[in-house]
């Protein structure tokens, strides 16, 4: 039997993980690939069944992850950007009701579900689950409002959905319309109180401890977790599903406080989340019974469909009437709206209890809920990407450059990349040269890499990449922490510390975990950069052709030209690294620091 587990424990850490990594690999959505990874070693392998293998623990700890994705998900909330963002409060009150009260008239209608049973049904499905979207955000860079107002809407209708349902089905159980009603209007403002006072709590506690040092450093992270899981389990303890509201709370009562650093919290917590949505999915997907799916009928796809292409265009067109979004935004949050784990959880849970009092269509809820999971996000991770592409909301590819720093370097690589149709910004905390760039007409903005949250403050659209060269190697490092989870590692870029020993940067003073790529030659440190700038270098580019290649190029310059990029025929702009050597062919553009005597085409 231990054998067995640890073997089914196993395959669905592996899978998931695979199945992530292919999704990078190939840019395919995620949650696609996890589901399929799901029912091959589910359903059609049998190789997991993840009833027997977790067996009572399964929906605790399902409820638990959720909790925990949640709790992240709250660290990524301000309240600034709520204040700005009307939209997501009109779709998680009027989004909320016309979605329950037209997905209970669907289901009823088209799939034949009793009226007690439809009501409840559609309270389940007010909920679009931040474990399908987040993941979705983090390969769709969306453009304006639209992205936060997923997010937010994910992470809020998820346990207000799932405080819903569950008022909902204690309300139906009464059966009497007028205790059905005094029930229901209790059960919410209990679940709505219980759900700010553990927040609250939970926050109250955790903060002092970080801000007064009691606690070290490496328990931070599994503090926080520990406190998540007490509060949501008291939470719970005291009005059911209030603990999903509790945690969410907490989270974003830590994000907007000024007391306690939380970075290694968020830092601990995003790998952690990510680890978790895999996992959830792929035994989401091994539940699957494909043959009670297959049982349903045509009339249950056909209600999918009504979810997708009806009910949610209306939920939203009813709540952006008179808003500042865009028709291109509308019709994006119109198609996506994915069901996910707490769905799920929820549908799973009641059937149990709605099977054992002998209630009628009771064993149609969690196959028809799986098949609106499923439908919704296969649609959702298939369609996300086109549908951006197409609306023109989302920066498919970002090829454009936010550099640290606009000092005289920085400029001219600013200017160089504006005048090939890069986009790029520059950030600098220096007032004077904030001046001089803006006074050159280069794009800057004036903040420090160092403050909470900098990237929030950012205009990034068709920004993908970070060039750090500030004059300060500790600036270059922070930097790039902070932006590599936005841009990913690969897009990382930064000058050589000045203590790296030139050209051996695997030594062990070369801080690598915690930095980007080093740039250009292997000795290209600020204070050598400078130098050639005095020395009279400056950016220019040179084409290269059959007879004048990159080999020619540097034997008639040597080490007196360096270079820095390399142009291709689109119009990208690459820079050097020096972690490998790069020939660029004939046809590309070399773009160097060199004299300005020596003989170079016009940039």
């Amino acid at each position: 039997m231990t054998d067995t587990a640890l073997y089914g424990l196993a395959v669905i850490v592996s899978v998931s993980i695979a199945a992530q990594w292919l999704a990078w690999r190939l840019r395919w959505p995620a949650i696609v690939l996890l589901l399929l990874g799901g029912f091959t070693v589910g359903p059609i392998a049998g190789w997991v069944k993840p009833d027997e293998l977790f067996g009572e623990l399964l929906f605790p700890f399902v409820s638990m992850s959720v909790a925990i994705i949640l709790f992240e998900g709250g660290l990524t909330l301000r309240w600034a950007q709520m204040r700005q963002l009307d939209v997501v409060r009109r779709l998680v009150t009027i989004g909320v009701l016309i979605t329950w009260a037209a997905s209970s008239l669907a289901v009823w209608w088209i799939v034949g579900l009793s009226g007690t049973l439809s009501i409840l049904f559609g309270a389940i499905l007010v909920v679009t689950g931040p474990t399908v979207i987040m993941p979705m955000l983090r390969q769709l860079r969306l453009k304006g409002h639209v992205g936060p107002i997923l997010k937010w809407e994910g992470i809020l209708n998820d346990p207000f959905g799932a405080v819903l349902a569950v008022l909902v089905f204690e309300a139906l159980l009464v059966g009497a319309d007028g205790d059905a009603t005094q029930i229901a209007l209790a059960g919410l403002a209990r679940a709505i109180g219980v759900g700010v006072a553990g927040g609250l709590a939970g926050a109250a506690v955790l903060v002092p401890l970080i801000r007064w040092y009691w606690l070290p450093d490496d328990l931070h992270a599994p503090a926080a977790l520990a406190l998540v899981l007490g509060v949501f389990t008291a939470a719970n303890a005291v009005q059911h599903e209030s603990g999903l509201l509790a945690v969410t709370l907490m989270g974003a009562f830590m994000a907007n406080q000024k007391w306690a650093d939380i970075q290694r919290i968020l830092d601990f917590k995003e790998n952690l989340r990510i680890f978790l949505i895999g996992v959830l999915f792929i035994v989401l997907a091994a539940r699957v019974q494909l043959e009670s799916i297959q049982a349903l009928g045509f009339e249950s796809v056909i209600f999918v469909g009504v979810l997708v292409g009806l009910v949610r265009p209306v939920a939203v067109l009813a709540s952006t009437i008179r808003s500042e979004l865009a028709w291109r935004e509308r019709a994006y949050l119109a198609l996506i709206a994915p069901r996910g784990i707490v769905a799920a959880a929820v549908a799973s849970t009641f059937a149990i209890q709605l099977g054992e009092a002998d209630i009628e269509g009771a064993d149609k809820m969690v196959p028809l809920m799986f098949l609106v999971i499923i439908g919704t996000i296969g649609f959702s991770g298939l369609m996300a990407h086109r549908l951006a592409k197409w609306l023109n909301v989302a920066d498919t590819s970002p090829t454009g450059y936010l550099i640290l720093g606009s000092h005289r370097l920085a400029r001219e690589m600013a200017r160089m990349f504006e005048e090939r149709g890069v986009k790029v910004l520059m950030l600098e905390n220096n007032w004077n040269n904030v001046h001089a760039a803006r006074m050159e007409g280069l794009p800057v903005h004036h903040g420090n890499v160092m403050t909470p949250n900098i990237a929030d403050d950012l205009p990034l659209q068709g920004i993908g990449r970070l060039l750090a060269l500030s004059s300060s190697d500790e600036a270059n490092s922070l930097a790039a922490m902070r932006f590599a989870p936005i841009f990913g590692r690969e897009n990382i870029f930064q000058l050589v510390p000045e203590a790296v020993e030139p050209r051996n940067l695997d030594h062990p003073s070369s801080p690598r975990h915690v930095g980007g790529r080093y740039l250009f030659d292997g000795e290209s440190t600020y204070s050598r950069l400078m130098a050639r700038l005095y020395n009279g270098q400056h950016v220019k580019a040179t084409p290269l052709t059959e007879q004048f290649g990159f080999d020619a190029f540097i034997e008639k310059h040597g080490r007196e030209a360096l270079p820095l990029f390399y142009e291709k025929p689109e119009g990208d702009v690459v820079p050097f690294v020096a972690e490998h050597e790069t020939s660029p062919a004939a046809g590309l553009r070399v773009i160097s620091l060199v004299r300005e005597a020596e003989p170079t085409s016009a940039a």
